[in-house]
């Protein structure tokens, strides 16, 4: 596995990534409903998250020439996506890109998912509050978190 900078060309594999585990992991703790509201189509995550994805440092994991991962933190360091490959749970590659990501920055906040919670935790993260956001007319919990390293 490699980590490396994300590429204009990425954004076409990064945004399929983006929908297939929105729809297939987060699939245990949100309903059909959510899923659809949080990742309606892929054209809508390029279209909302492509000049994002280039203005904050956002680092991709390559097996082989194939994206299986990436995250993205902006300058005040908000770690905003951080998403691995359903073929690819379990394999370090969420942890090797929030190392990546994570190492220019002594606090960071994010936004985890329910899905997501138990693996922040495990790096050190904490609960500062659990929420409702809005997308699409549809609720959809998740919790704002903060490491202090």
């Amino acid at each position: 596995m490699v980590i490396r900078d994300y590429k204009v060309e990425d954004c076409d594999a990064v945004s399929k990534l983006f929908f297939e585990t929105v729809h297939s992991v987060n699939s245990k703790d949100y309903t059909d409903e959510q899923l659809f509201a949080w990742a309606s189509s892929v054209e809508d995550f390029k279209h909302r998250r492509y000049d994002a994805l280039l203005a904050q440092h956002t680092a991709v994991a390559d097996i082989g020439g194939k994206v299986v991962g990436f995250a993205s933190i902006d300058k005040s360091g908000e770690l905003d996506l951080l998403f691995v490959d359903k073929d690819f749970q379990g394999q370090g590659i969420a942890t090797a890109l929030c190392n990546e990501v994570e190492k220019d920055f002594d606090i960071i906040t994010t936004y985890a998912s329910i899905t997501a919670k138990q693996f922040f935790e495990n790096r050190g993260y904490f609960v500062e509050k659990e929420q409702e956001v809005e997308r699409l007319g549809v609720k959809l919990r998740n919790y704002k978190m903060k490491k202090i390293k």
